[in-house]
């Protein structure tokens, strides 16, 4: 009986001292969130890529008299596909930028000429090319920017009889020019970027010289002309595509 008594008194202490030792074991240390960390995209690096769109080249067409007669004008369309390649470098949300593109053509377009309403006029644009700076503002992985410099571009003339499709005479020319132009691109994965893009290259007017098809100089014209160009492009990045920012 004393031993159950004694037990049971034990027990009793027991239990009543377990809270207290509880109390003074020491609390879980706080241990602070780290920090998160923003990706942020980097526009800086050499890069390569592809484009390919459609333009369109307003031409008019006077014939040197005297007197100056008026042929009359059209608009030369078609599509292109091309390349570009460049350097970018950002600067806080700025990116700068230089660019080299090269495209094949077809902007091709035809009147009837008002001189001679026997014949029709037909001009194409069968390539081009543009070198410009970039100056840009990023937000993350978006790009809008505005660019501006030299184009060139590749120029056939022909003008036929309408009743045959005979050659009357024809002409050639690589004309030079400038450009400016804006384009927003976004960047969908580590190096790669996709975008839109237009210009408006500004290529004056210029004396063309139109042979026969035996090489003897039959006529010569001034010739007027602009060019709108609408390109979707897609391009490739060396360089640190993120870093980042805490």
């Amino acid at each position: 009986m004393k031993k159950i008594l004694l037990g049971t008194v034990g027990l009793v202490a027991l239990s009543l001292s377990a809270p207290a030792s509880a109390a003074d074991l020491a609390a879980r240390p706080y241990a602070k969130a780290p920090p998160m960390i923003a990706a942020v995209y980097d526009w800086s690096g050499f890069y390569i890529g592809i484009n390919g769109g459609w333009g369109s080249s307003h031409k008019c067409w006077d014939l040197i008299g005297p007197p100056v007669l008026a042929e009359g004008c059209h608009d030369a369309t078609g599509g292109t596909v091309g390349g570009q390649i460049g350097y970018r470098w950002q600067a806080g949300s700025w990116v700068f930028g230089l660019e080299g593109q090269g495209n094949w053509a077809d902007f091709s377009g035809s009147n009837t000429n008002l001189t001679n309403v026997l014949l029709r006029d037909t001009s194409k644009i069968d390539a081009f090319g543009l070198l410009t700076g970039q100056v840009g503002y990023a937000w993350n992985n978006a790009l809008l920017y505005v660019k501006g410099g030299a184009a060139v571009v590749g120029d056939k003339y022909n003008t036929t009889v309408i009743a045959t499709g005979a050659l009357n005479d024809s002409a050639k020319e690589t004309r030079w020019g400038a450009v400016v132009g804006a384009g927003l691109e976004f960047g969908f994965a580590p190096n790669w970027s996709v975008g839109v893009e237009y210009n408006h290259m500004f290529l004056g007017d210029r004396d063309i010289s139109f042979n026969t098809p035996a090489g003897v100089l039959n006529a010569t014209s001034n010739i007027s002309q602009d060019v709108d160009l609408v390109t979707a492009r897609i391009n490739y990045r060396w360089g640190g595509p993120v870093v980042a920012k805490y």
